[in-house]
């Protein structure tokens, strides 16, 4: 059952290639979406696919890439809109 995972991740998240490891993970995972730096330092995610990998992607998104310090992970899980056809970095 495919389903969406909408993510707000805070702590050092910018500036250490957060977004592109994050970006590599949900192509490996086969999951649509989009990721994005906000004005506040922290990073805002959107995931859609298989729950299995939307938890194994949530799961990365705790620890981030080895540069990352990710202090506090908001997920809010919502039903799936097939909007998406990529995994893309949003500026």
């Amino acid at each position: 059952m495919e389903e969406r995972l909408h993510v707000k991740i805070e702590g050092t998240v910018q500036g250490v290639f957060f977004r592109e490891k994050t970006k590599e993970k949900a192509i490996e995972l086969g999951l649509t979406g989009w990721i994005k730096n906000n004005p506040d330092g922290s990073v805002e995610a959107v995931f859609e696919g298989e729950e299995k990998n939307l938890r194994k992607m949530l799961a990365f998104c705790q620890e981030g890439p080895p540069d990352a310090v990710v202090d506090t992970v908001e997920e809010e899980w919502e039903d799936n809109t097939g909007e998406f056809y990529t995994f893309d970095i949003e500026f």
